[in-house]
């Protein structure tokens, strides 16, 4: 299994790592840089060699990198070319740190229409594609709880922003737990959960998922409430975790978790004991 959670880059991106190790992940989730600014400084080439060094030496090779909040491709106004910048640094600094994988929130259309913002999206991310076509970082569209005008609340709107870009190779999509229980995607029991697959299957494909967020909620089925809390303490309980922990289908996925850090890394502690006590032999 490919087991972790979102790690803190406080004192540099490879302390993301070791925070990691320290507590048994074998996956690792984190940010390259501030989540709530639109740039940063670039990276240092001692930065890079460090991630490296620390990388071989935790032997951490599950590494998924996940957005800043700010980037909305789907933006209408002038804010979308901060979007675009932002989202050329994003993978240029994955790129460079040797990451195969970056998580986006697809984008919000912000009242011009779904048609609108889907096409805005898979246009934004060709142009940066096409001005950039080394990168071989792939762009994972997360699943969205649809809250507000938020895009990619269902599957069929995530596979229709692939169908439009250029290159499918660039592409994979990540799950959330807890975004699509609030989308109206049951997980809760067995029946449920399989249900939920078909159509996950139908609709992109079970190889498109690349990356998986476990998080419980405090939402309801439907609610569009993006709300995340610790496994098993919340709506979803732990059997949605156990059937997708033990799904054969996922064993090389990184399964990543986002749950709050009310007691800092003691909280994912518990929450990686949760799940581990979820699988089976």
């Amino acid at each position: 299994m490919y087991l972790g959670a979102h790690m803190s880059i406080s004192g540099g991106v490879h302390n993301a790592l070791i925070e990691g190790e320290s507590i048994g992940c074998t996956a690792v989730q984190l940010f390259t840089k501030s989540n709530n600014r639109w740039q940063a400084p670039p990276l240092k080439d001692s930065e890079i060699q460090t991630f490296y060094d620390v990388r071989q030496k935790t032997g951490i090779d599950k590494l998924v990198v996940h957005t800043g909040y700010l980037i909305n491709l789907a933006n209408p106004s002038d804010n979308w070319q901060k979007s675009m910048d932002s989202m050329e640094t994003e993978l240029v600094r994955a790129h460079q740190l040797g990451l195969e994988m970056v998580v986006l929130h697809p984008g919000s259309h912000l009242g011009q229409g779904e048609e609108f913002g889907l096409k805005r999206i898979a246009d934004s991310l060709n142009q940066l594609y096409a001005k950039h076509p080394s990168i071989n970082v792939k762009t994972l569209l997360e699943v969205t709880a649809g809250q507000g005008t938020n895009l990619g609340y269902t599957f069929e709107q995530l596979a229709q922003i692939i169908s439009m870009t250029h290159d499918k190779s660039k592409y994979g999509i990540c799950l959330d737990t807890c975004h699509m229980f609030a989308a109206g995607y049951d997980i809760r029991t067995e029946k449920a959960y399989n249900n939920t697959l078909d159509k996950l299957e139908k609709a992109l494909g079970i190889d498109l998922v690349m990356a998986i967020h476990l998080n419980d909620t405090y939402g309801q089925l439907g609610g569009k409430k993006d709300r995340h809390t610790h496994i098993g303490e919340g709506t979803l309980g732990t059997e949605p975790f156990r059937l997708l922990l033990n799904d054969p289908r996922f064993r090389n996925v990184p399964m990543l978790l986002e749950t709050p850090k009310d007691d800092g890394i003691q909280s994912d502690i518990k929450n990686l004991a949760v799940l581990k006590s979820l699988l089976e032999q």
